[in-house]
């Protein structure tokens, strides 16, 4: 079986042959059709999780099960055994392990899924087109609806701000666009990203030093310190943050330090049931992104171009 593997921190992902996999005990294998390249593979490889090495990175799978057809792989795998994977919140398990990041992922020929509850069927969505679902389209499936009842809230006069117009934040503009009767507003210190926010249909789309607005609802898909702070300060009282980037910033919180009343939460990856539901969701309101394919032997350019800011939408690898 062909695979990409990281074999140690900030190192090349080298391509390598291993022995095919075994099913085990209420597990099944499928054949990998297509992995996302997502901005936490980066992660990954400079150590920032603390990745158990060799790894074969990739969570964003789709491929082929033998019983369920065309499917696309839930990748944050719980426990199954505490209340919150008892609650379906496996995304958010302390014992968790999730596929690409702690266990071998999706950037192979084939990938073990430890029980079949992980797959979601894909009906006729393309298998190669939606495999950024899986994180970047949940992930901003998840967080905005955080803010859809906050948003109903105020109906027509709701406004709503998209910190981040990359490509999770893109999805997170047509999300508010399709659940809520909102304005939605986009901020970004990229052109070409704010350019790519009006053609999604953006009430606004402007750089950071030109806002001077309240919202009802700011979801932050970058997650430094600066954009927190942007979060916290243009805020509605009773309004809600939603912080999803990584980036690892941070605000002060307390009566008086946010607006009064404000609700302020993180959001990470999602449920299983909100991936299916996502997926018939796509089905329903097909999305506007681009994805260009590259073959799983050039994993490592495509980190490379990810690095360095050169992908216009979505990278997928393609065994």
């Amino acid at each position: 079986m062909r695979a990409v593997e990281l074999t140690s921190v900030g190192g090349p992902l080298l391509s390598v042959e291993r022995q095919s996999l075994t099913a085990s005990e209420g597990g099944t294998i499928i054949d990998v059709t297509a992995c996302g390249v997502c901005h936490s593979d980066i992660h990954v490889v400079d150590g920032q999780f603390g990745s158990p090495l060799p790894l074969v990175l990739g969570h964003e799978v789709t491929g082929i099960d033998n019983e369920l057809g065309p499917v696309m792989v839930y990748a944050p795998w719980g426990c199954r055994s505490c209340w919150l994977c008892e609650t379906g919140h496996e995304m958010i398990c302390p014992d968790g392990a999730e596929a690409g990041l702690f266990v071998d992922g999706g950037y192979a020929e084939q990938m073990h899924i430890p029980h079949r509850d992980y797959l979601q069927p894909l009906g006729d969505l393309d298998p190669v087109h939606s495999a950024p679902l899986a994180c970047g389209g949940l992930t901003a499936f998840n967080a905005v609806r955080k803010t859809v009842e906050v948003l109903k809230r105020r109906g027509s006069k709701g406004r709503a701000l998209v910190i981040g117009a990359g490509g999770l934040g893109q999805f997170g503009i047509q999300f508010l666009q399709m659940m809520s009767d909102a304005e939605v507003w986009v901020i970004d210190t990229s052109d070409e990203k704010l350019n790519r926010a009006k053609e999604l249909g953006a009430t606004a789309a402007v750089s950071p030093d030109e806002l001077d607005d309240k919202f009802d609802a700011v979801i932050d898909f970058v997650g430094a310190s600066q954009t927190l702070e942007t979060a916290v300060q243009r805020v509605n009282r009773r309004g809600i943050v939603v912080g999803v980037g990584l980036y690892g910033g941070t605000v002060p919180f307390g009566v008086g330090a946010v607006p009064f009343e404000a609700q302020l939460t993180s959001s990470v990856w999602g449920t299983v049931q909100e991936l299916g539901e996502l997926i018939e969701f796509v089905h329903r309101n097909p999305l506007q992104y681009t994805v260009e394919t590259l073959p799983l032997e050039q994993a490592e350019q495509a980190h490379q171009r990810l690095r360095s800011g050169q992908v216009a939408g979505r990278v997928v690898l393609v065994p």
